[in-house]
């Protein structure tokens, strides 16, 4: 894996707001938690997993998955302080596009929606500056619509956790052109591992703003909290059920 930099000089963060000892026992548990959960709905999601990719297969030509470039986060010890150092890891979904597509009308989607520009996601996609999913992206199939209505698409990423590229729980690891138009402060929301789902998944989803967004990981972040983690997962269930925020 690599770490990441651009023009802006990408920055490292150090975890704060507990003690170090703390902070680094919460990161144990969590890992715990999140290597056992994964474990135990990979044997009961088994069957499903394959199901879903035999019907991609069917419904469309192209691979079953699609692994994609995310900017996620890793913890190094520089001068003896453990901080977060922001890099690329291979990000891995259910196919849900045709294999023919470009990722140019999500990138400029996605940087109207970082930058507020409401004039330009009206233009795109008849909306405002509050969603952040294209929904009328014209790339997606018919299966890979309702797999994004109902999330199944994320399945895959219980493997990026086993590996450890992210967690359960956490901020939503962005494709590296979206970072590229990050300003200082949005560079915090690195200070974590990523996650499958996290507060601000449970808090609105696609509904809110960037800026929104952004404060909903860092408060995130601040909380540090295994029973906040659990809170967010059991949270998940009935905002993937009634498909809030989803697109």
């Amino acid at each position: 894996m690599q770490e990441v930099m651009n023009n802006s000089n990408w920055l490292s963060f150090t975890s704060t707001s507990q003690p170090k000892q703390e902070a680094m026992s919460y990161y144990q548990l969590k890992r715990v938690m999140d290597v056992t959960i994964v474990l135990f709905s990979l044997i009961l999601l088994l069957p499903l997993l394959a199901l879903i990719a035999v019907i991609i297969k069917l419904d469309s030509s192209g691979a079953a998955i699609f692994i994609q470039e995310r900017v996620g986060a890793r913890k190094v010890k520089i001068n003896g302080r453990t901080q977060w150092v922001a890099q690329t890891f291979p990000f891995f979904k259910f196919r849900t596009m045709r294999t023919d597509v470009d990722s140019k009308l999500h990138e400029e989607y996605m940087k109207a929606y970082i930058a507020g520009d409401e004039s330009k996601l009206a233009e795109q996609d008849g909306k405002s500056a509050t969603s952040y999913k294209l929904t009328g992206d014209p790339r997606v199939t018919r299966v890979g619509k309702f797999l994004r209505a109902t999330s199944l698409d994320e399945l895959p990423q219980l493997w990026n956790v086993l590996r450890g590229d992210m967690s359960l729980v956490g901020p939503r690891p962005p494709i590296p052109y979206e970072v590229e138009v990050y300003s200082k402060e949005h560079f915090a929301r690195f200070a974590t591992l990523p996650g499958i789902t996290g507060l601000w998944q449970v808090s609105g989803r696609c509904e809110t703003t960037f800026e929104e967004m952004v404060q909903l990981d860092l408060e995130y972040i601040e909380m540090k909290s295994i029973r906040e983690d659990i809170k967010i997962l059991f949270k998940t269930i009935p905002a993937v059920i009634s498909e809030r925020g989803a697109g």
